[in-house]
């Protein structure tokens, strides 16, 4: 067992002393619209799912980043649930989803993504369902959209595309250390008092992230622990510009305007493998974790491109 070392200047939720930050209005009325919980199993495993929105709808499947799990689409989602079938996993490993003994591989959240769409139902609508993925999530997105032909549009938010040399070693350097097991909390405040970003960088919305906190902290009869396996997922070293031809419905690309992951060179890597005409939409004063940075933001640039895009067909991506 690891023991806590005292939180850094990183860990912004430190000084709350495991209190709730104060939430406005808007939030408060996101997450009122609680969604169901259920469970349904993928290759063996059962993957924790929540659903809003009627079967019937057309649908959106929400896709985390790596680490983080369905919650962080809790004050996301419900502002499309009146319109759409929404749905947002936890990959195995990480959420309440159950782990696997002998690893991950990014084929494994693939599948499992899209065995969420026959689980929540997100097929039965008039249109095909489209895909919305944060970092990671988008690029398990990608994967998806390059195996099916089943969505009618892709969505990715400061997912790092094509990446260069440089960056990838700016991964490799500033990557979190993999250990066997987690640091086991004393209580849940010290869990919290913990809780920091990866990629490190400035948080205003506390309340945001107290939610994501708590919900990515479990009770042992040891303490409190993080929920997700510390166990890194297998490298998946296929290149971008070999998946993309693959792709058969439109893309769309969201990134924060001071991400760390999408910077200006990383950008023109990504324009050599996106298809002609794909919209690229920069949140204004947001950076890699876009949903907590600017969620307002992105809910209007997420409705904006799904008021008038993708046609409703997909076509050939060259």
């Amino acid at each position: 067992m690891r023991i806590a070392t005292p939180p850094s200047k990183q860990h912004f939720l430190a000084p709350y002393h495991g209190q709730k930050p104060a939430a406005p209005a808007w939030y408060k009325q996101a997450v009122a619209c609680v969604p169901e919980r259920t469970f349904f199993s993928s290759m063996g495993a059962n993957i924790e799912l929540l659903t809003w929105g009627k079967v019937g709808a057309p649908g959106l499947l929400f896709l985390h980043g790596h680490g983080a799990h369905a919650d962080w689409w809790t004050h996301i989602a419900p502002f499309f649930a009146d319109q759409w079938r929404c749905a947002a996993l936890s990959y195995s490993g990480m959420g309440r989803s159950e782990w696997r003994a002998d690893g991950y591989q990014i084929d494994d959240f693939v599948q499992e993504a899209q065995d969420t769409v026959n689980a929540a139902q997100l097929n039965t609508g008039p249109t095909p369902p489209i895909i919305i993925g944060h970092s990671f999530g988008g690029a398990v997105g990608i994967r998806l959209a390059a195996k099916s032909s089943a969505f009618g549009g892709l969505i990715a938010i400061d997912t790092p595309i094509n990446v260069g040399a440089d960056l990838l070693e700016k991964f490799k350097t500033e990557a979190p250390k993999t250990y066997s097991e987690h640091l086991r909390f004393d209580s849940l405040k010290s869990g919290l008092s913990r809780f920091r970003l990866s990629p490190a960088q400035p948080c205003d919305n506390h309340f945001i992230a107290d939610y994501i906190a708590r919900c990515a902290l479990e009770e042992h009869n040891d303490g409190w622990s993080w929920r997700f396996d510390p166990r890194r997922v297998e490298p998946d070293n296929k290149p971008d510009h070999e998946i993309f031809p693959q792709i058969r419905c439109p893309i769309a690309y969201i990134y924060g305007d001071r991400s760390s992951l999408v910077t200006s060179q990383s950008l023109q890597n990504s324009l050599k493998v996106f298809p002609k005409a794909t919209p690229l939409v920069a949140i204004p004063d947001a950076a890699h974790h876009v949903l907590i940075d600017q969620p307002l933001a992105l809910v209007s640039s997420l409705r904006a491109l799904l008021a008038c895009w993708p046609p409703q067909h997909n076509f050939p991506h060259k």
